[in-house]
């Protein structure tokens, strides 16, 4: 049978993967889009979507624990995770369903249901998920098959009944006592989510703080808000065997700075990196490089080594974020179907972890500036100056903004307090038109509103 040809394959449906296909279709080139398992990717449905949605259900059960704070006396919270999860699974279907129209409706573009192996530069073999297989080729190939959750090379784990951050959503009961291997974004959000729905938890980290890539600062403070939510946070910890007694607890072994240490839990979650999804693909067969954890290896205009294949998102590495994957699409369109040059160099990277209150980032963290050597000044500010956050009583965090000294240009800043993400978001805006930070030290912002604090943030400056 001879192979079919298409102008362009997109092998993976994700947030870049799908407008991508649709944007080609739109413009006249034959399209194919291969998806082995669900339309729209990890965000969807295992990432963004879902977890945001348990992530409010959980600061609805948190609010209601301490509605007596604010003066409004009720009974006893009661979190049903059947309920939880069924809220959950609706909003991810209804998002889900619009991906499936908006791509059927899309004409010239046909959906695969399947999985695709290269066979030779832009040809491909397809097993489709009814067990039919077929070759097909095309002008472009692009791949955006995504990461997925795995376990780290620990004695044991292999052999216990633990979750990674998709199959812990679709628990019906609520654990007993939860055990996190692993103290970044994704494990402190699972970790504060099951805390506040009732359980114990615990946080098992590696490293001598959490989330490795932030200034010390921010980490300690993130880990002191755990600690006050009631969450047992452990640095510095290195598990060494795990395993699962005849009761069906779980037993993780850790060597702590105070010797070795057995923790017993009713569910073991494993939040510890995401490889990529490139295993099946057979990338030598097309030769395209990859580097040694196996993400795909692209320039800044996301091409690979192999002329007409692009990659983009959490496949190529780099910043794992929906954000970026759909801003690779538009680099792509930009250049293929405008005739641009665009590149993902030096590009803005925002992203915001939702933990309770929030950690909006963009930019250099003050670490990173100095490591560059840059002569930058910090304003640093609690949350406990800000008049909006005391009246809503949410004053846990601070904000943090590092400037460049003789041009007072923005180069980054962390915000960890309510509604993290919008302030950052305010920030980066700044940067974005290349404003100085006495632009919005000077600004007018009504009050009482949470974006009036950066007169008062940028004020600390001068106050050093």
């Amino acid at each position: 049978m001879q192979a079919q040809h298409y102008d362009a394959v997109v092998i993976g449906s994700g947030q870049g993967g799908n407008p991508l296909a649709r944007a080609l279709a739109e413009a006249g080139r034959k399209t194919a889009i291969i998806e082995r398992e669900h339309v729209g990717g990890t965000c969807i449905n295992e990432g963004c979507t879902p977890t945001k949605t348990m992530v409010a259900s959980a600061k609805t059960a948190y609010i209601g624990g301490r509605s007596a704070d604010y003066g409004v006396h009720d009974g006893p919270v009661a979190v049903d995770m059947h309920e939880v999860r069924r809220r959950k699974q609706a909003i991810v279907d209804s998002f889900r369903g619009s991906n499936e129209k908006r791509i059927e409706a899309s004409e010239g573009l046909d959906l695969i249901d399947g999985e695709a192996s290269f066979t030779g530069p832009r040809s491909l073999v397809v097993r489709t998920n009814d067990g039919e297989t077929f070759e097909i080729g095309a002008d472009n190939v692009f791949i955006n098959v995504g990461a997925r959750p795995a376990n780290p090379p620990i004695e044991g784990l292999d052999s216990v009944q633990a979750l990674n951050s998709t199959s812990i959503m679709e628990l019906d009961e609520l654990p007993e006592h939860l055990l996190v291997l692993g103290g970044s974004y994704v494990g402190l959000e699972f970790a504060q989510m099951f805390r506040r729905f009732g359980s114990e938890v615990t946080v098992v980290q590696r490293g001598g703080q959490l989330m490795g890539r932030e200034d010390a600062d921010i980490a300690e403070a993130v880990a002191a808000i755990m600690r006050e939510d009631g969450i047992e946070v452990l640095l510095d910890t290195q598990t060494l065997r795990a395993a699962q007694d005849e009761h069906g607890k779980i037993l993780l072994t850790v060597d702590t700075s105070e010797g070795e240490r057995t923790l017993e839990g009713s569910h073991l979650l494993v939040a510890a990196g995401r490889p990529p999804n490139t295993e099946t693909l057979d990338l030598d067969a097309a030769g395209i490089e990859m580097d040694k954890r196996g993400f795909i290896k692209t320039n800044d205009r996301l091409e690979t080594s192999a002329s007409g294949v692009y990659a983009l998102g959490d496949v190529k590495g780099g910043p794992a974020f929906t954000h970026i994957s759909y801003e690779d699409f538009r680099i792509i369109s930009t250049n293929l179907l405008e005739g641009g040059s665009a590149t993902i160099a030096d590009r803005l990277v925002p992203y915001t972890m939702f933990i309770d209150p929030q950690l909006g980032r963009i930019g250099l963290s003050e670490q990173e500036a100095r490591a560059k050597g840059r002569d930058v000044l910090v304003a640093k500010m609690p949350m406990s100056y800000v008049a909006r956050a005391i009246e809503m009583d949410e004053t846990r965090g601070f904000m943090k903004a590092v400037v460049e000294a003789e041009t007072e240009q923005i180069l980054g800043c962390a915000v960890l307090g309510i509604e993290g993400g919008e302030i950052m978001a305010m920030i980066q805006i700044a940067m974005m038109g290349n404003l100085p930070y006495t632009v919005l030290r000077d600004a007018v912002f009504a009050h009482p509103t949470l974006a009036e604090s950066l007169n008062t943030l940028f004020s600390t400056i001068e106050q050093r």
